[in-house]
């Protein structure tokens, strides 16, 4: 059964395998280990595709923006931790860990499974209280995603700072 998490309500907590994207060591994370502070959480489609590397790498990039608000970044697909390892290794690092969904639980209990079965590209954004405030999820598997500098204003406005500052 699919369900839809929606802003304002609690995001269902989960407990994955992944690995380190700036060092590759392998490790288990938990969403709730991060209450009491924000919570960017990104959905991706496949290790290895193009606007994938470019995503996380435009995350990767503003990520000392998300580290001055305390807020945390990680991102999910449905690969394997040895995959993630790869892809980020190729990639040049991320700056935060890349969680393996193997058997899709978590994306069914969010909603960010399109046709097919595929991940769609989504992205929410949490209150330091595990709330969703901010959720999109493209429509397919496609090319568009919020770039970090839109998330990073979401995030802003938790903290009540201008996103001029």
């Amino acid at each position: 059964m699919r369900s839809v998490v929606a802003v304002g309500e609690e995001a269902p907590d989960f407990d994955l395998l992944g690995v380190d994207g700036a060092t590759g060591v392998a490790g288990r994370w938990c969403l709730s280990d991060h209450r009491g502070a924000p919570v960017v959480v990104l959905f991706y489609p496949g290790d290895s595709s193009p606007v994938c590397r470019r995503q996380l790498g435009e995350y990767t990039e503003g990520i000392s923006a998300f580290s001055q608000l305390d807020a945390v970044v990680l991102a999910v697909s449905h690969q394997s931790p040895a995959s993630h390892r790869r892809f980020a290794e190729r990639s040049g690092g991320f700056a935060f860990p890349l969680l393996s969904d193997s058997d899709k639980a978590v994306a069914r209990e969010w909603g960010v499974l399109g046709l097919l079965d595929l991940y769609r590209r989504c992205s929410f954004v949490l209150d330091a209280a595990g709330i969703v405030r901010h959720a999109h999820r493209s429509i397919g598997p496609g090319l568009l995603y919020r770039p970090a500098t839109e998330v990073l204003d979401v995030v802003r406005g938790l903290a009540g700072s201008d996103p001029a500052d």
